[in-house]
């Protein structure tokens, strides 16, 4: 337990001074960074290749943080929240809080309420949502294990997460959740 520890507190003081990091998700092998900090995030979607208006999605410890990135909660996210079996990201009007470049073109964020236990702990220590987009170069294949990840990413990150470097263990990307236009969730990629 002490190596998961130290594993978390080495990701958190690195995201506390505005620094990106590769480090295993609920999903995928991503990079992150804090949503909060739009030079962050610019340097983050440097490194990966990323055209602007592609946001990433920001993982959040649970539905008050979730709140402080959302203009408006709908009525039905919290049972939605209670009734998933899986990580899936919701499509949510942005607030003014979150980092310009996680916006998507038509003012909304990808947030997703993270389960797993070490990028709640980050993100509970953090405070703020934390980026979560794969660890690839755009176009390339999304890495399911740390050894896919390629080295230019490993060289270009600011730290890199040992936990789980070893685990073989292969999950799908998060479904991903839209508000539509009479309120209810819409699914866009399950």
């Amino acid at each position: 337990m002490n190596f998961f520890r130290q594993e978390v507190d080495a990701a958190v003081d690195i995201l506390l001074t505005q620094q990106v990091i590769l480090y295993p998700t609920d999903t995928v092998w991503g990079l992150g960074c804090d949503a909060e900090v739009p030079r962050a995030v610019e340097k983050l979607y440097q490194l990966k290749g990323r055209p602007e208006g592609t946001p990433s999605i920001v993982l959040v410890a649970d539905l008050a943080m979730l709140r402080r990135y959302v203009a408006q909660v709908p009525d039905e996210l919290e049972a939605a929240l209670a009734a998933q079996t899986r990580p899936t990201t919701y499509l949510l009007p942005a607030s003014r809080i979150v980092a310009p470049g996680l916006v998507g073109p038509d003012g909304t964020v990808g947030l997703r309420v993270v389960q797993d236990e070490f990028c709640h702990k980050v993100v509970r220590r953090l405070g703020h949502g934390l980026v979560s987009t794969s660890a690839n170069k755009t176009g390339q294949p999304t890495p399911a294990v740390y050894a896919e990840v390629d080295p230019a990413i490993v060289r270009g990150v600011d730290h890199v997460v040992s936990w789980r470097q070893d685990d073989q263990t292969r999950t799908a990307p998060s479904r991903i959740v839209r508000l539509g236009a009479n309120g209810a969730l819409e699914v866009v990629r399950d």
